[in-house]
C-alpha cells in the first residue's frame, strides 16, 4: 500500500468526451483506487459525455459547490482528462469558480484545438450535423441530459480554441499544470491507429486524438511515452486496459498509475 498523501483539498476527477462517470465501468480504471490508497476521497464531475463546454462547466460548478458543502473545504483540486480540462477551465474562468479551485491538472487536454478537426469540418455541413444528431441520440440513451455533439466538434477547432483561450484567462489563485503524451507509432494502440495517422498528418506527434503541442497549458510537465517501442494513447492515459504497459524498465512509463502517483505527490508537497 502507498504511503499516505492526503491532500489539503478534496480531489475532483473530470472525465473527457464520449464517456460518463459510472461506478462499475469507471472511466479512470485503477487510478481512483490508487488515490484512495494514498489517503484521499475521490469525487467525480458527473457531467454529460457529449455536452458542450458551457453546459458541462455548469455541471462541474454544481459539483464543486456540492463537494465544498459536504466536506466543509474551501477549495478543490481538479484532475481532468481531455475535453474535461476545457470544461473545468470554463468553470474556473467564466463561472466564478476560481476562488474555489486550488489546482487544475490537465491530462492530454486540447487547449489549442485541432487542425485535424478544422480540416474534417470542411465536409458538407449536413453530414456533420447528421453524425452529431445520431451521436446525440446514442448518448441520450446512455444518460446524457443535453448532448450537443455538433457544437462540440466546432469547439475543438484550432480557431475556436484561440477564441476560447482569449476569453477564459487563467485565474491568478489557481495552479495550472498539464501533461502530454504520444503514441510512438500507429500500432501502439489498435483502437487508435487510424486517428493517429490522420492527426499525425496535420497536428504532428499525438496520442491518437490530440496533438502534443495542443496539450500544453500552465506549467507543462512534458510529453510522456511508454517503455520501449510502445507509446501512450488517449485510452492509455486513463488506464482503459487496467494493466501495466510493460514489465520492462527503462526510459518511459511502464504503468500509467506510476505517473498519477507522482501527480498526487506533487500536489501534496505543494500544499494543495
Amino acid at each position: 500500500m502507498e504511503d499516505k498523501y492526503k491532500l489539503k483539498y478534496p480531489l475532483l476527477l473530470v472525465h473527457g468526451m464520449g464517456f460518463r462517470d459510472r461506478r462499475r465501468l469507471n472511466y479512470w480504471g485503477r487510478i481512483p483506487k490508487l488515490f484512495e490508497e494514498m489517503g484521499n476521497e475521490i469525487y467525480y464531475g458527473n457531467q454529460d459525455s457529449n455536452g458542450s463546454i458551457e453546459d458541462n462547466a455548469l455541471a462541474i460548478k454544481g459539483r464543486i459547490e456540492e463537494i465544498l458543502k459536504a466536506t466543509g473545504a474551501k477549495k478543490v483540486n481538479i484532475i481532468a482528462h481531455s475535453k474535461g480540462g476545457l470544461d473545468a477551465r470554463y468553470a474556473i474562468s467564466s463561472l466564478g469558480m476560481g476562488d474555489r479551485v486550488a489546482s487544475l491538472t490537465t491530462v492530454a487536454t486540447p487547449h489549442h484545438g485541432s487542425i485535424t478537426v478544422e480540416k474534417l469540418l470542411r465536409a458538407p455541413d449536413f453530414l456533420v450535423k447528421a453524425v452529431g444528431f445520431c451521436t446525440d441520440c446514442w448518448f441520450g440513451l446512455l444518460g446524457d441530459k443535453n448532448p450537443k455533439t455538433y457544437r462540440v466538434f466546432h469547439q475543438f477547432k484550432a480557431s475556436s480554441a484561440k477564441e476560447f483561450n482569449e476569453i477564459n484567462r487563467d485565474h491568478s489563485d489557481v495552479y495550472y499544470q498539464s501533461y502530454g503524451f504520444k503514441m510512438k507509432r500507429a500500432t501502439s494502440d489498435m483502437f487508435m491507429w487510424l486517428t493517429y495517422i490522420a492527426v499525425k498528418k496535420f497536428d504532428g506527434d499525438n496520442d491518437g486524438l490530440v496533438g502534443t503541442e495542443s496539450m500544453m497549458w500552465g506549467s507543462f510537465k512534458g510529453v510522456y511515452t511508454g517503455v520501449g517501442n510502445r507509446g501512450i494513447s488517449h485510452c492509455d492515459e486513463v488506464d482503459m486496459r487496467r494493466r501495466r504497459f510493460s514489465t520492462k524498465k527503462g526510459e518511459g512509463i511502464s504503468d500509467i498509475t506510476e505517473l498519477y502517483s507522482d501527480i498526487l505527490k506533487e500536489l501534496y508537497f505543494r500544499g494543495f
